[in-house]
């Protein structure tokens, strides 16, 4: 019956895929390490990292180097759901237990018998919730919401989270005694920007996947511009945000050769909003460097950085004999975000 129940929740959970892991940096190898060797203890485990670190795989990685591989691996976000919809998510439910409930289900937990439970951001779960979990893992026991039938589960949990949970625990947001049982080993997943010598193996991996999925034949390459701002972000979002800024240049490349970089889709192509008041910077340059800065710093903020922006474009046409596209490379700006300070700018350039 138990194992029926296991096949079923399975077929019916929410399981993490193994996808890549991908590094050379001594950062992530250390960290693989690691993971490698609690991987096979058959102890619960703490993923703690910045968004995007790749929490999820890393859970993966654990369960499938572990000796519950050919069991399931079950996950559930705790940030996606209300804290009224967690408890019957984690442990099940009765025939009628509330309005709704027209049938016995399963939870997370009796899908993941004989496997492991990943549970996502640990720390948006509710205390409630969190003394049935803490009995889990003492008693490997729980009752379903609307049942007093105690069913029995053998579940390793695996947890993560980008919150300080010390600091919940201390607020009393998080049961002391919850964190100690979950904290057998902490890993600490590292940051991109930790991880220098994988940015570049990561990004012609994400480049060439995004080429096949664009039908392309070639491999795409980046440029040493290209190369540069890969090198030299400090990537707050991390491999997710790498992903996407990757793939983005891919798409909107009219050759396999990549030279524009833009890590800020949201960066607008109309210019900004306090400078539109007018084109004309209002600052003619004198003959010395010197004296026009001394003259910017005289005008207010929003004045002297347009006239500076201005001064740039004029500079970057004419060094480009008014090919805009160079234009734009020459100021490390994609075509779109140069057009639109061009149109900006275009009275006071004629």
């Amino acid at each position: 019956m138990k194992e029926h129940q296991r096949e079923r929740g399975v077929r019916a959970a929410v399981a993490v895929g193994m996808g890549e892991a991908l590094g050379q940096s001594e950062a992530f190898l250390a960290f693989q390490e690691r993971l490698s060797r609690v991987a096979p203890i058959n102890r619960p485990v703490l993923l703690l990292g910045e968004r995007g670190t790749g929490k999820e795989l890393a859970a993966s990685r654990l369960h499938f180097l572990s000796n519950r591989w050919q069991g399931a691996l079950v996950a559930l976000n705790c940030a996606a759901l209300s804290s009224g919809l967690i408890e019957s998510e984690l442990f099940g439910y009765e025939k009628g237990a509330f309005t709704g409930a027209r049938q016995r289900r399963t939870g997370r937990f009796e899908s993941a018998d004989g496997g492991t439970l990943f549970l996502d951001e640990i720390g948006n779960i509710p205390i409630e919730v969190q003394e049935k979990i803490l009995r889990v893992v003492e008693y490997s026991t729980f009752e379903r919401v609307g049942s007093s039938e105690t069913v029995e589960v053998d579940v390793r949990i695996i947890a993560a989270t980008n919150a300080d949970l010390i600091d919940l625990a201390n607020r009393g947001r998080f049961k002391k005694d919850l964190l100690d049982r979950l904290s057998f080993d902490v890993l600490y997943l590292p940051p991109l920007r930790e991880r220098k010598e994988d940015i570049l193996l990561l990004a012609n991996h994400f480049a060439a996947r995004m080429a096949v999925e664009l039908g392309w034949d070639a491999l795409p390459r980046f440029n040493d511009a290209a190369v540069a701002d890969l090198s030299g972000h400090d990537w707050p979002g991390n491999v997710r945000e790498l992903k996407n800024v990757v793939e983005r240049a891919v798409y909107r490349s009219d050759s396999a050769l990549i030279s524009q970089i833009e890590f800020n889709p949201f960066t607008s192509p109309y210019g900004e909003k306090e400078a539109r008041s007018g084109s004309d910077p209002g600052i003619e340059p004198p003959a010395s460097g010197t004296e026009y800065f001394e003259r910017l710093s005289t005008r207010t903020l929003n004045e002297a950085v347009s006239a500076l922006k201005h001064k740039m474009l004029e500079n970057a046409l004419k060094e480009t004999k008014y090919n805009q596209k160079a234009a734009a490379e020459r100021l490390g700006l994609t075509y779109h975000q140069f057009r639109g300070l061009y149109r900006r700018f275009k009275d006071a350039l004629q």
